[in-house]
């Protein structure tokens, strides 16, 4: 099987899934610097280490990161202060590896084998109640929870394809029930306005 150009970027790039490069998650990232519409130094979790890998696969010069995307620094995981949840859900909404569990009103809590330290819960939490904690380099480092990473994002993005699909499936469905109930009621009208002409007594 052929890996193309943008699997073997995707295959460098840390799988935060934090958008801080401008795109929708490393994928479409790595599909931009494959197609020449991105640079390679607007990863901020890959840092000056994975520019210059990154430089090294497309035969480039390596380029500081840009400022625009964020700073290097280390990598972190992010841990929720169970007392002060309110169990809004909005961490969960935005976690885009599925790596919050709770449900609405009640308590949530980070799996922390999961989570890519991408941060993105942090501005969504109404109470400040997520605090970002140091990633072991064991983890950050760790082949098989990049891969991990990479498959969570990938089956998230599915589900909310699939229910996307679904809802307007739904929606259309509901709109043509409304057309054909008001297409019917039309019918029941006219047949309505002409019985009652044709009990007007004549002239």
């Amino acid at each position: 099987m052929t890996t193309s150009l943008t699997d073997r970027i995707d295959a460098l790039l840390p799988q935060t899934q934090c958008e801080q490069c401008g795109y929708h998650g490393c994928r479409p990232y790595a599909e931009a610097v494959a197609n020449g519409e991105a640079q390679i130094n607007q990863c901020p979790p890959g840092g000056s280490e994975g520019i210059a890998k990154l430089a090294a696969l497309l035969g480039r010069a390596p380029l500081p990161l840009n400022p625009d995307n964020g700073v290097e620094k280390p990598r972190t995981l992010a841990r929720i202060v169970e007392a002060d949840c309110i169990g809004c859900t909005k961490c969960i909404q935005v976690c885009p590896v599925d790596a919050i569990v709770g449900a609405n009103k009640l308590m949530h809590t980070v799996i922390a084998d999961d989570c890519t330290g991408c941060e993105r819960c942090v501005p969504a939490c109404p109470v400040d109640c997520i605090v970002l904690e140091p990633m072991s380099p064991a983890q950050a480092d760790d082949p098989a929870h990049v891969d991990a990473a990479r498959q969570h994002f990938v089956r998230r993005e599915a589900r909310l394809a699939a229910q996307q699909t679904q809802r307007e499936a739904e929606l259309a469905t509901r709109k043509a029930q409304v057309h054909a109930q008001g297409s019917s009621q039309s019918v029941l009208d006219a047949l309505a306005r002409a019985r009652a002409k044709k009990q007007e007594p004549k002239a």
